[in-house]
């Protein structure tokens, strides 16, 4: 405990050093954020925008006024969508992103590991086969032909479901299967692998030797110590379904934070940028702190 919370204190630190990084290294970068704008703006325009939005003092200045507003909470004004500020984007955008990627995660789980458990449990026979041939095409085929190829099929062909945007559970169900499959074949394998090295473990074979049922073994003995991978897998499945996410936000028109933060780095929209970033950095931060406590709790041996 007293290192997750040391590891806590940590996450200002880390989020000042991240902010640090980005704003001079997108400052070295060569043009401006209003560079667009001079065919059709005068020197004067654009002296007052840079005013504006205090381009024109001294670097060290705007750094300090970075801070010192991140400090109270405030990302800055977006360059790109002038009436916007940095906050009130992600407020739009962040609640769609979180609600894929976490419905993603309830596919990814909830398909992964059933799947994991029935082809270890069949091992070598056709079971396990179909099984592993599945988990292996879902790893094999990207999200950006898996998406269009769901679209193909079940919005123009069948019409079952809408064609893209958001809102309401059928316009959920296929950007949800397209970025939640190739994770729950991650997910399969993981603890097909778990559940076969702990099938052989000797504390599983004293189990069955005391005369306890299979069914007992498996839910008290097996499944525990196999989920340690799988757990230890979702801090980076996490941090692979929120950039997944930039990919199926743009197949299937949805508007999160994806869209967004593509179009900052065109636009060079650098306040909100940055307020990307930082976001990001902090909710996989808050991820890694919670999938080290699931582990504590599945595995008590791991934080001894």
């Amino acid at each position: 405990m007293k290192s997750w919370a040391s590891r806590l204190a940590l996450v200002p630190v880390l989020l000042w050093a991240v902010a640090t990084l980005c704003f001079f290294l997108l400052r070295a970068l060569p043009g401006g954020p209003f560079d667009r704008e001079r065919p059709a703006a005068s020197r004067e325009v654009e002296a007052a925008l840079r005013a504006r939005y205090h381009w024109d003092e001294p670097l060290g200045r705007q750094y300090l006024r970075y801070l010192g507003n991140l400090a109270r909470g405030d990302l800055g004004p977006s360059l790109k969508y002038r009436n916007h500020s940095v906050n009130d984007l992600l407020g739009q955008t962040v609640p769609v992103s979180l609600s894929l990627g976490a419905l993603a995660f309830a596919v990814a789980m909830g398909l992964g590991i059933p799947v994991g458990v029935f082809s270890a449990l069949g091992r070598n026979r056709w079971a396990d086969a179909t099984a592993s041939l599945l988990t292996l095409v879902g790893v094999c085929v990207p999200v950006f032909v898996l998406g269009p190829l769901l679209v193909l099929v079940f919005a123009v062909g069948l019409e079952w479901f809408p064609v893209a945007l958001w809102g309401g559970w059928t316009r959920a169900v296929l950007p949800t299967l397209t970025l939640g499959l190739y994770f729950a074949a991650r997910v399969a394998r993981w603890m097909r692998e778990g559940m076969l090295e702990v099938l052989q473990s000797p504390h599983v074979q004293a189990a069955r030797a005391r005369g306890l049922g299979e069914g007992a073994v498996i839910l008290r003995h097996v499944l525990p110590v196999a989920l340690v991978p799988v757990v230890s897998y979702t801090g980076p499945m996490l941090a692979d379904l929120l950039t997944g996410s930039f990919v199926v936000e743009n197949v299937f028109q949805i508007p999160g934070t994806g869209a967004f933060f593509v179009n900052s780095f065109f636009s060079r929209d650098y306040p909100l940028m940055m307020g990307l970033v930082l976001f990001y950095c902090l909710v996989l931060q808050v991820l890694s702190l919670i999938t080290d406590l699931l582990l504590r709790w599945i595995d008590p041996r791991i934080g001894s």
